[in-house]
């Protein structure tokens, strides 16, 4: 096997392993490389778009999602969305609405599995789809469990995609406060696509870290104020019985 192709498996396998993202030079000790050959290594695999480099004045290095991407189906056998997938059925068949199952990937959302609605009008979304975590509930309910200051990572990304899109911090972390009050997201009236309503909770590990979301989501003629709050505890129901399977128990 090409040495270069082994050296950028194994980097890709140490910055998968990784809790955060890693220095050249941090790198290139653990793999016992030099950094110029790290350095190289990283650049290919940035311009690949496996690899993206962490925000100024930073100079550390993360995974993207792009190795989940460039095949979908092998996320069906990933625990994760095995695991999720009965509570998302449960959840279908309470709301009769299409049910996702999301992960955040920096300030996108993907979704990973889905449920399609039966209706005739519904929301019309694919697995492996990306979507900005700041007009999607799914993205809210996750975001919601990181800290104000890391939400300052949208500001300059912001871009009206519908008259209700939401384009300044402000007006974000307005809606953020909300889902850690009542500890579910809503979107009444598409953010992203116009009348596309929402509603999804955050999906927690035994660690009490965010791995992901499940939401449903339907025509906003459908789902209004009233049938979102309604099945916003089944929503809340299905995440935590995926949290728990997950090992995550609530602190009281």
């Amino acid at each position: 096997m090409d040495k270069a192709f082994t050296k950028g498996l194994r980097l890709l396998e140490v910055l998968a392993r990784s809790s955060k993202p890693r220095g050249i030079t941090d790198l290139a000790g653990e793999l016992g490389l030099t950094k110029s050959n790290v350095h190289r290594l990283l650049a290919t695999l940035q311009t690949q778009g496996f690899v993206r480099q962490a925000p100024p004045p930073s100079s550390t290095y993360e995974l993207t999602l792009k190795i989940w991407e460039l095949g979908s189906y092998v996320v069906k056998r990933l625990d994760f969305v095995a695991i999720a997938h009965p509570a998302m059925e449960t959840l279908a068949q309470a709301t009769g609405e299409t049910v996702h199952l999301s992960v955040l990937d920096d300030t996108d959302v993907v979704y990973v599995d889905k449920i399609e609605s039966k209706h005739q009008i519904r929301a019309h979304t694919s697995v492996g789809m990306r979507a900005p975590a700041f007009a999607m509930a799914t993205g809210k309910a996750m975001l919601a469990h990181e800290p104000d200051e890391a939400l300052e990572r949208f500001r300059p990304l912001f871009k009206r995609y519908t008259a209700t899109t939401r384009v300044t911090l402000e007006e974000l972390m307005a809606d953020i406060r909300q889902v850690r009050q009542q500890g579910y997201a809503t979107v009444l009236q598409g953010e992203w696509r116009d009348g596309i309503a929402a509603c999804a909770c955050a999906i927690l590990s035994q660690a009490g870290e965010v791995v992901g979301a499940i939401g449903i989501s339907g025509p906003d003629s459908r789902l209004k104020r009233k049938e979102l709050k309604q099945f916003s505890e089944e929503v809340r129901k299905a995440a935590q019985s995926i949290s728990a399977t997950l090992g995550h128990r609530p602190r009281h």
